[in-house]
């Protein structure tokens, strides 16, 4: 399932703070970084998708069931605000595609001789190691 989604505008909450950093002659006065908050329970998403999102072990998922991204890689505003909304649509499509069940299966007759044959090969190389007897 590929999902093409974009946030709502209601169900984003964004905050301007001041960025991490070296500073500059701005240094106290922009703030450029971008906290984005976005509560998965609240959403729009399906419940399969907000159910695999807040399965995962992920630093930026709050005990809540918020996601905060942070962006302060720009030096505007406006393309910090479109990287971090760019972050949420990248976790929320990763967890939006549903990972195919494995089966399992045993290993083929020829893979398991082949694998006694390099066995015994290795014992015999390891046999012929030991001291010389008269």
């Amino acid at each position: 399932m590929h999902l093409h989604w974009q946030p709502r505008e209601d169900e984003i909450e964004l905050s301007f703070v001041r960025a991490q950093g070296a500073g500059g002659q701005a240094v106290n006065k922009v703030s450029s970084a971008v906290h984005l908050r976005f509560d998965v329970h609240a959403s729009s998403l399906p419940a399969a998708i907000k159910e695999r999102l807040l399965a995962l072990n992920d630093q930026r998922l709050t005990n809540e069931g918020v996601i905060v991204i942070k962006a302060q890689e720009h030096r505007s505003q406006e393309q910090n605000r479109t990287e971090a909304i760019a972050r949420l649509v990248a976790l929320v499509q990763s967890v939006a595609h549903v990972p195919k069940p494995r089966r399992a299966t045993k290993p083929t007759w020829g893979s398991q001789q082949r694998r006694l044959q390099g066995k015994a090969q290795r014992a015999g190389i390891k046999a012929g190691r030991g001291k010389v007897s008269e």
